[in-house]
Parts: C-alpha cells; structure tokens; sequence
C-alpha cells in the first residue's frame, strides 16, 4: 500500500500504473445529492464495467451523467481503494404545468423533467402554462425563500398581466392570495413576510397581500 501511495504522489505515468492494479478496480458506486433522480439511473448512464479502475478519467463518465435532463452538474471523487463517489446537483422542479396530458414537473426555464408525479413526492405549485416570468420567480423562491415557496399551490396571469399567487395553507393572518406585478421578482415577494408576522402580532387578519404597487404592501381587510 505504501508504493501505491508513492505512486499516487508520482507523475501521470504513476497513476497509469496504478489502473492495471486490481486492488484499485471500482468494487462500488455511491449516489449522493439525488432525490428526483434515481440512483439506479445515474449508474446505468456510467457504464462502469467490471475492469474500471478508481484511477481512470473520470470525465467520461460525468458527460454521460450530466446528460440526464434532471441533472444539472456532477461530480466524481475516488475514495480508495475501490469506491466512486458521484455528487449530483439536481435540475430542480419548481411547478406542474397543465398539459393535454396531464400535470408535467417542469425547472425554472420551463423544460420538462422526467420525475414521475405520481411515484415523487412532488408538491409543487400548479401553473396552467409555462409561464416564464412565474417560473423564474418560483425558482429563485425555491432556492432564497423556501418556507414562502412551500405553500404556494397555484399561480396564473390575472388581469393586465398581473400575477396571483395562492397559498395551500392559509396564513397564520387569514389571507391566501398574493397579487403581484408582471415582473415580480422573489426579493419583492419575500416583502410580504414581515408583513404577515406584524399582522399575527397585532391579530389583525386580511383577505389579501397586494404588492403591484412600488415599494408599497397593500394589506386588504374584510
């Protein structure tokens, strides 16, 4: 093991040597970073075969799993002496869209991903079309704001454009719906939350949150 090591240490030609070893042959693959994505997937677009060896080039094997629509990098460590480790950061869902075919999960550019509704636990907002500027906007909540994105339950166009966000679960102030300008960004919408926290203090509650409004949150009462 001590050689081997010196190998490791040694120029490209030390490795080279260390790939005809079978004490380094890849014995296991480890998944991490997946939850829309089965595991199982992503080893089959490896195609580790059974003479493989830790100290081979990595690089093919993380094109053929980055090809994966629901993969957006990856990652490919050796842990000796038999064992790749692949670190997969995820394409993310962010809603369902309706289609003629049903609900289709879809990321913040509107591309369809292959995650099955059905077998997932997928609880994502419901959008009639792939709206782009919906979509980018539940994206950048899902990553910055994601208690805030996880009760959102539907958005669509309403009139001049406007955007309406429905909550799932009723606020803790009584409203449910958002209303908010055609180019509403997550940093406007995450304005409502120290609005709401101010309005369960004082118990006041409201039947909506507007924020078409510039620097302004609108709070109607029944």
């Amino acid at each position: 093991m001590l050689a081997a090591l010196a190998l490791v240490s040694s120029p490209w030609w030390g490795r080279a040597a260390l790939r005809s070893l079978a004490f380094f042959r890849v014995r296991r693959v480890e998944i991490d970073g997946t939850r829309y994505v089965s595991p199982d997937e992503i080893v089959s677009r490896m195609r580790v075969d059974t003479t493989a060896s830790v100290w081979d080039d990595v690089g093919p094997w993380e094109r053929r799993v980055r090809q994966h629509p629901s993969v957006r990098d990856v990652r490919i460590e050796r842990r000796l002496p038999g064992t790749l480790v692949v670190k997969v950061t995820e394409n993310l869902p962010v809603a369902l869209v309706q289609t003629a075919g049903g609900l289709v999960p879809v990321d913040a550019a509107g591309k369809s991903l292959p995650v099955d509704p059905a077998a997932a636990d997928v609880d994502l907002p419901v959008l009639a079309t792939r709206d782009s500027t919906a979509l980018r906007v539940l994206g950048e909540m899902r990553i910055g704001e994601p208690a805030l994105f996880a009760r959102i339950g539907e958005v669509r166009r309403i009139a001049r454009g406007d955007l309406l966000f429905r909550l799932t679960d009723a606020s803790p102030a009584a409203f449910r719906d958002i209303l908010a300008g055609p180019d509403v960004s997550a940093e406007r919408l995450s304005d409502l939350i120290p609005v709401e926290q101010d309005l369960v203090r004082r118990q006041v509650r409201a039947t909506e949150i507007d924020l078409r409004f510039r620097d302004q949150v609108i709070v109607r009462l029944p």
